[in-house]
């Protein structure tokens, strides 16, 4: 069974080896996530989380608030959106359904919120599995943009 837990500094060594991993580098290769630093903070907007298997952690989601972020990453966006960051640590983990249900998860987690009307994805442009990963959990493509000059695809999930 899988569940989601605060991620917190004891988590610290094995983010930094996903990091090195290939498959989470082809998901999201410009970003610095400043491990260190950001699993010691508990910003109000933003929640990040361990998926764990039966205890062993197989992946981390992030979870924010767009409108509030800090960094302005998403520009401008409506208030009432979360958006979320996902990505399975070892490659043996992929293609067991593993991240299907960590996504139902954190969309739980999201709509749990009745002010929340809609859940936010960038995947990257080139990536195409990413895509029909989303539009099988119902996320519609909204637009193409840049991030950090990387092409991406905005996806949103509204609630029904």
């Amino acid at each position: 069974m899988i569940k989601l837990r605060p991620a917190d500094i004891n988590d610290l060594a094995l983010l930094r080896y996903w990091d090195t991993k290939q498959h989470v580098i082809d998901c999201d290769p410009d970003d610095e996530w400043n491990w260190e630093i950001e699993l010691k903070r508990n910003p109000n907007w933003r929640a990040q989380l361990m998926a764990e298997l039966d205890g062993i952690p197989i992946g981390f989601i992030q979870i924010i608030d767009p409108y509030l972020e800090e960094t302005k990453y998403w520009g401008k966006v409506e208030p009432n959106k979360r958006a979320i960051d996902i990505w399975i640590g070892e490659e043996r983990n992929l293609n067991k359904g593993y991240g299907t249900v960590m996504m139902k998860l954190a969309i739980k987690k999201c709509f749990d919120n009745s002010m929340i009307d809609g859940i936010l994805i960038d995947p990257l442009k080139t990536n195409v599995k990413a895509h029909r990963f989303y539009e099988r959990l119902g996320f519609e493509f909204i637009e193409e943009r840049l991030f950090n000059q990387t092409a991406c695809y905005i996806y949103e999930l509204k609630r029904k």
